[in-house]
């Protein structure tokens, strides 16, 4: 019995956003497992305070991850360890 976890940070996702991510999570899992496992797939969306992640210690905001959404790239590669822009 497969448990998703995802971790999101709070405010990013719509309430109808967050019940797509887990119908199409769950929906993904299925077409491996099978259809005969769907009642027993549990799929947990947490949601993380904004400034509670971050990214090659650089902290992400809300409105950090709306604007990179947005195209905006309002950071940069944190990965890169680029700055917080």
């Amino acid at each position: 019995m497969p448990l998703i976890n995802v971790k999101v940070i709070e405010g990013v996702f719509s309430s109808s956003q967050r019940r797509e991510i887990v119908q199409k999570l769950t929906d993904a899992m299925v077409s491996i497992e099978g259809e005969n496992m769907r009642g027993v797939t549990w799929c947990v969306l947490e949601e993380v305070h904004s400034g509670d992640w971050a990214i090659g210690g650089n902290a992400l905001t809300t409105q950090d991850v709306q604007a990179l959404a947005a195209g905006n790239g309002a950071k940069a590669d944190a990965s890169a360890g680029v700055a917080v822009g």
